[in-house]
């Protein structure tokens, strides 16, 4: 959902930097694997011991990267199948070490082995929503349907509201129920969003056996 409207604006935003890097030697693929790195120090050093302002901040800088990677290539005519699977992958990556640097922190300090589950299952929902729609594919399925929580969803919702519970290390006060909040969201989202995309695979599947069948006894 946020996609559609979020990525055009960042693309205008974020050409000049992109062509900036391009100039100075810069590949695509090296800026997403700096990128990813960046996410996974960010939220596997500042989550688990509770700095979720400072994680979040880290975090946010080097998200931008899957943005600017596209652009680069597609400024140097590049686009390719290598490109497409590096940034999918490293995306599951990334998103791994967020959900899962909040995990750490329920099961230490943070103290609730609720969370620590809700956040693991936030985690393997996100990873299953996104194999649902790759796999529909491989198996030659438009899958047309994006669903109610997609990644970017998931991001926004999840960095907003880590980045807001951060602020109760600065004596503001309340914020910190935000993050719970959002993972229930996230992951009821995520449940809502597999679904949609299993009936969507099972419709689409149908259609496309009975059409072949009708083909075969015509």
């Amino acid at each position: 959902m946020l996609n559609k409207y979020a990525r055009a604006f960042f693309t205008r935003v974020l050409t000049p930097f992109a062509a900036l890097l391009i100039r100075i030697g810069v590949s695509p693929d090296a800026v997403t694997l700096v990128g990813t790195g960046g996410v996974v120090a960010g939220a596997l050093i500042f989550y688990p011991v509770g700095e979720f302002f400072w994680g979040t901040v880290v975090i946010t800088l080097f998200v931008f990267s899957d943005l600017v990677d596209g652009n680069m290539a597609r400024q140097l005519g590049r686009s390719s199948r290598w490109g497409a699977f590096l940034d999918s992958t490293l995306d599951r990556v990334a998103d791994s070490a967020i959900f899962g640097g909040l995990a750490l922190w329920y099961a230490g300090r943070g103290d609730s082995l609720m969370l620590c589950g809700m956040a693991i299952f936030c985690l393997a929902s996100g990873q299953v929503v996104s194999y649902t729609k790759a796999r529909g594919e491989a198996i030659g399925l438009p899958v047309d349907v994006n669903g109610l929580v997609e990644r970017a969803e998931r991001l926004v919702i999840t960095l907003v509201a880590c980045g807001l519970s951060g602020l109760h290390a600065f004596g503001v006060p309340g914020v910190e129920i935000l993050l719970p909040i959002a993972l229930w969201i996230v992951g009821i989202g995520s449940a809502v969003t597999l679904g949609q995309r299993v009936v969507t695979v099972r419709r689409e599947s149908a259609e496309a056996d009975a059409m072949a069948q009708g083909g075969n006894s015509a």
